[in-house]
């Protein structure tokens, strides 16, 4: 009978093995190669951003207003302290994160979040502070932007965070959904890109330094909610992903001064099925180098450089919310010449795309038990 029961025990546990496998491996074919996506690390409330350490340790952020870090085998330190209080509601909370780029010398790092400004205003609002020695707070923390004006809503604060090679920081930011029309405004930061020095202030070179009425920080306007950024690792120009409404997400590249025409024009519609603005151009306003329709909700992309994956490198990864998805861009010079779409299999809202140090793909997934997930290749 013992000999029995270990049977029944090992065929028992073989059988339940691929089941628990699936749920954590999932072995993928896409276009050009087959991934392995594996689940790192799990139970994050709506993780929104990563950031690798020098050490292949990461920071991730969770809305409702935690930071903590990743270790490499996937484990979860505390939540680190010290963090300015987030207004976490509807799209607000704590946002994203960066490391300073001279991290391994000052142990700086950027948030930015959605601020309680008092009456039950808001706004997007990025901080700076130093990673203690122990890791579990942060230390000397100053705000160093805040968009104005504040705001009584939880909709379109943006916000990705992204160094140029000057040292100076792109703040992308919504036009809090309510108040669209005042993305064409230079007296306000609502659906900007904004571009400052590490210690806050306007950038020397902003394109609307000296002019009368206009906030000095803008570099780009006309934008809706862009919640993707990086930088092209050749040219050095911002790139981003933008949600348009109903259809109309848009890829630009926010160059100096310049007008990306929300919401006078948009290749989408108003979620009731009105027409948006005047049509999709209009002199003076720039058009989008690649948009999509219907809606995917971007968030988060990368460009690949690694060697891991190949027949991947150059394309552009973006994630994304409402299409459950990965959408790999292929580009040449300005140009979008192709798209692939993967992991819909995954069934899951994809927060952030990161390379990792190592090559390989680092997703978070939007949920209330949300999980970073690994992507390898199969061979």
């Amino acid at each position: 009978m013992p000999k029995l029961r270990l049977a029944l025990a090992c065929a028992l546990f073989l059988a339940a093995a691929p089941a628990a496998l699936a749920q954590d491996t999932q072995r993928l074919r896409t276009d050009k190669v087959e991934v392995i996506v594996e689940t790192l690390a799990r139970n994050l409330q709506n993780p929104w951003s990563l950031a690798f350490l020098p050490d292949e340790r990461m920071l991730v952020t969770e809305r409702p207003g935690r930071l903590r870090i990743v270790n490499t085998d996937g484990t979860l330190s505390e939540p680190i302290e010290g963090l300015p209080a987030v207004s976490a509601g509807g799209q607000g909370g704590l946002l994203d994160v960066v490391l300073a780029p001279n991290f391994s010398q000052n142990r700086v790092i950027y948030l930015s979040f959605s601020e309680d400004r008092g009456d039950g205003q808001n706004g997007t609002s990025v901080a700076r502070g130093r990673l203690s020695n122990d890791e579990t707070a942060l230390e000397d923390v100053q705000v160093v932007f805040r968009q104005e004006p504040s705001y009584k809503g939880t909709q379109h604060f943006g916000s990705r965070l992204v160094f140029d090679r000057d040292g100076n920081l792109f703040v992308t930011l919504g036009e809090r959904n309510d108040l669209r029309d005042q993305a064409q405004n230079l007296g306000n930061h609502l659906g900007k890109i904004v571009r400052i020095k590490s210690t806050g202030g306007a950038a020397s070179d902003n394109p609307f330094l000296n002019r009368e009425g206009a906030r000095p920080e803008i570099w780009s306007y006309g934008h809706r909610n862009v919640q993707a950024a990086a930088l092209h690792p050749a040219t050095g120009e911002l790139w981003t992903a933008e949600h348009g409404a109903r259809g109309g997400d848009e890829i630009n590249i926010p160059r100096k001064g310049r007008n990306y025409g929300w919401p006078v024009i948009s290749y989408g519609v108003h979620y009731s099925g009105q027409t948006i603005g005047e049509g999709t151009r209009k002199p003076g306003m720039e058009q989008p180098v690649f948009y999509w329709d219907p809606s995917i909700a971007p968030s988060g992309m990368t460009f690949y450089t690694g060697d891991k994956f190949p027949a991947w490198r150059g394309s552009i990864l973006v994630g994304a919310l409402a299409g459950k998805l990965v959408s790999r861009l292929e580009i040449d010079g300005d140009r979008v010449t192709g798209e692939e779409r993967m992991l819909q299999s995954l069934g899951e809202r994809i927060r952030d795309v990161r390379q990792g140090p190592d090559g390989l793909i680092y997703l978070l997934t939007d949920s209330p038990k949300g999980r970073i997930l690994r992507m390898k290749p199969a061979a």
